[in-house]
């Protein structure tokens, strides 16, 4: 399946900071990744927000490499790509979990800002269960104020929220059906709501990064070459997955998290 994005879709991309829907897989191909992460789940423990999966787990480094994903990565990016990191990001049913309004690339200290983030449905992302808002034009902006809340019913690490007004009536609703995605710019406003249906969301996000990127907030950063050249090496070369869960390879994954966290909580994150 391809999907490059064509002119219009690049356009509006670029003026409202997201696009959506785009098409990645059939639904069926959609539940076989479902099946396949919740079998993961059951033999590994929830994939809930693990750092970097596509390091550990083959599926999700099968999934940030589909051509389709980067056929629309880069037509924002060019032909050389970064998968800077990836998460599954799971509501459950009836948790009462939301994510609150922020920008991303207020802690990550990527620069410039050629950052482009994925959000893959392998389950439906409706309203009822809490598909992600997005304020259109607000990546033309400045990254502004956040404050942390630490609530306990916000995924974010910090519960950090943007501290000024957010007019929600104005903002984009990304429902998204089992194998569709949507792109959005690392300064865009987003959030969600709590999921409220009976089925788990699930999403596979990651970020993708040209590899003229630097990191300016760690003195150390790496990244995993997904599609073309990295002529800069700014980033120290990770390896894929030789198989789920190897020690060896878990050993190293998370010390690149460990790593990663200790510079990003010296900077707010």
């Amino acid at each position: 399946m391809v999907a490059s994005m064509n002119f219009e879709q690049v356009t509006s991309y670029r003026r409202d900071g997201f696009i959506f829907p785009i098409r990645v897989t059939s639904a069926d191909g959609a539940a076989d990744w479902r099946r396949r992460l919740e079998s993961a789940e059951r033999r590994h423990g929830k994939m809930h927000y693990l750092p970097k999966p596509h390091l550990v787990l083959p599926l999700a480094d099968s999934i940030a490499r589909d051509a389709a994903v980067l056929d629309a990565v880069e037509s924002i990016l060019g032909p050389d790509i970064l998968l800077w990191d990836s998460s599954f990001i799971i509501k459950e049913p009836g948790d009462g979990k939301k994510v609150s309004w922020h920008q991303d690339l207020t802690y990550w200290g990527l620069e410039p800002d050629d950052v482009v983030s994925i959000w893959l449905a392998l389950s439906p992302a409706t309203d009822e269960s809490g598909c992600m808002l997005m304020m259109p034009g607000t990546q033309a902006g400045p990254i502004v104020t956040h404050r942390d809340t630490h609530a306990a019913d916000n995924i974010l690490s910090r519960g950090q929220t943007i501290a000024l007004a957010v007019d929600e009536e104005r903002a984009a609703h990304v429902v998204l059906a089992p194998g569709e995605m949507s792109l959005h710019h690392g300064r865009v406003w987003h959030g969600s709501k709590p999921n409220r249906s009976t089925d788990r969301r699930i999403g596979f996000n990651a970020q993708y990064i040209a590899p003229s990127v630097r990191q300016v907030v760690g003195d150390w950063d790496s990244a995993l070459l997904v599609r073309g050249e990295d002529r800069h090496g700014h980033f120290s070369p990770e390896a894929p997955p030789s198989g789920a869960f190897i020690p060896e390879e878990v050993a190293r994954q998370e010390a690149i998290a460990a790593r990663r966290a200790a510079y990003l909580r010296a900077s707010g994150s």
